[in-house]
């Protein structure tokens, strides 16, 4: 990305709270005008602490980023004019209505009623909640809410809409509502957006590209397209009969296998060229040297191999239905109080 497109530019950005450690440790990328770029990673890897420093609300140990033009550190109140920002947690005040909180969010951002009265109501439109705009935001769903806090982040028209786990802690359908106003907001208003997720599936849907952020460092970044290729080929997972012996270098023969790793004692995982037509002759080559194949399995590569590629890790559902449980008692304590 050029310097001249780039609307976003953030050069080594850090962020320690002690002097000692690093909650975001030199991160570097561009935005382009009308993209969807999107900060991938598990809970604690850095994600919001960027978003926070980006949007004023956290001064970077060290670095520099510019957001439309204006220097985050020296021109803070610019900043905040030009962008939008949806976060994790529900802020809108549960004894208003929806009308009255986005209306309130105008009024701090110095905007006249005379616009922001036919605004807030295009809002409510726009993510379905016009019948519900008058209704106290006490008696709306967890869904409701967050397409109100999505149009309470619009109010502005920002140039830049920031979106922290927008769809966490919320159900499937739920979720993919969500998905369809983004792509809208891109689609139609040509707007804008860096959203930071933990959803493999959710940064692949609706990303330009993707920064694949680990323990605060920026270790990968790419159109989905790009991650996938990077992996190096399909991967097959071999499972043999026989757990004594070392069958990698029969592997390692194989014409279009690239990589071999032994995860088990009889389970081997093979990246090849194209493993449609890798995987017969993987089974071939082993038959000859007197092994059983018990199971084998096809995967194209995944942005949770190119996950695992990076960082050794897998992003699993069991982790990110961990985190959206805590996610999900957080927000019910929030209604509560």
């Amino acid at each position: 990305m050029t310097e001249v497109a780039a609307l976003v530019q953030v050069r080594a950005l850090s962020k320690s709270f002690d002097g000692k450690s690093f909650a975001v440790d030199g991160v570097t990328f561009e935005i382009g005008a009308g993209e969807v770029f999107g900060l991938l990673g598990p809970n604690g890897a850095g994600k919001t602490t960027t978003i926070k420093m980006m949007t004023t609300l956290l001064r970077p140990s060290s670095g520099t980023a510019s957001v439309c033009g204006r220097d985050i550190r020296k021109d803070a109140r610019e900043v905040r004019r030009v962008v939008g920002v949806v976060p994790q947690e529900y802020t809108t005040d549960e004894d208003m209505s929806g009308l009255e909180n986005i209306t309130l969010i105008a009024d701090l951002y110095g905007i006249p009623r005379r616009i922001s009265s036919p605004r807030a109501r295009e809002l409510l439109r726009l993510v379905d909640l016009d019948e519900a705009g008058n209704r106290k935001v006490s008696t709306y769903s967890g869904g409701m809410r967050r397409r109100l806090e999505l149009a309470c982040g619009l109010i502005n028209r920002p140039s830049l809409l920031f979106l922290d786990e927008p769809t966490l802690g919320l159900d499937v359908q739920t979720r993919a509502a969500v998905w369809s106003y983004i792509r809208k907001l891109k689609k139609e208003y040509g707007m804008t957006l860096l959203m930071t997720t933990h959803y493999l599936e959710e940064a692949d849907s609706l990303c330009d590209r993707i920064a694949i952020i680990d323990h605060g460092k920026i270790v990968a970044m790419g159109s989905p397209r790009e991650l996938k290729a990077s992996v190096g080929g399909d991967i097959i997972q071999v499972g043999l009969k026989e757990a004594d012996g070392d069958a990698s270098d029969i592997l390692r023969k194989v014409g279009q296998v690239r990589e071999v790793k032994r995860t088990s004692p009889s389970d081997y995982r093979v990246k090849a060229e194209v493993g449609e037509e890798a995987a017969p002759q993987v089974m071939d080559a082993l038959r000859t040297n007197g092994y059983h194949v018990n199971t084998i399995s096809l995967t194209k590569p995944s942005l949770d191999e190119v996950y695992l590629e990076y960082t050794g890790r897998s992003l699993r559902d069991e982790d990110t239905g961990k985190v959206d449980a805590m996610a999900q008692r957080r927000m019910m304590r929030m209604a509560r109080s």
